[in-house]
């Protein structure tokens, strides 16, 4: 996924305070929220705190000590949602296959019920 970033999507605009959200954690590296429209009893939404398209971009070009810390940040906002020990799903889309709605690298963290397959099975 090639594309350029774009300043303007929504979390973008939410890192500026543009936009409002429910915050769950913040640090230096990440902002943890609750997503507007939940698909599980717990749905929150992970960002990196500078502005990378996808994982692969995040990956190629965030430091190190970037990288750790929006990891460290998604697994304390699950302890903070208390799903760390019942357990959760991590997920990440990555192009337009995926769904991916905003061009900002983000982690939805999901769980606080059983949520069954990871997917359908695929049709013939």
């Amino acid at each position: 996924m090639g594309q350029a970033y774009d300043p303007s999507n929504v979390f973008a605009r939410i890192l500026r305070g543009e936009i409002p959200a429910q915050k769950v954690y913040e640090s230096a590296y990440a902002l943890a929220f609750h997503d507007i429209t939940p698909a599980a009893a717990t749905h929150v939404l992970v960002i990196p705190k500078e502005a990378h398209v996808s994982l692969v971009d995040f990956v190629a070009n965030a430091s190190p000590a970037t990288i750790q810390g929006f990891f460290q940040a998604v697994t304390e906002t699950a302890r903070l949602m208390g799903v760390e020990e019942s357990g959760y799903r991590i997920l990440a889309n990555h192009g337009p296959n995926s769904g991916q709605e905003v061009p900002h690298f983000h982690v939805h963290i999901v769980g606080g019920q059983p949520l069954g397959p990871l997917l359908a099975p695929a049709s013939a």
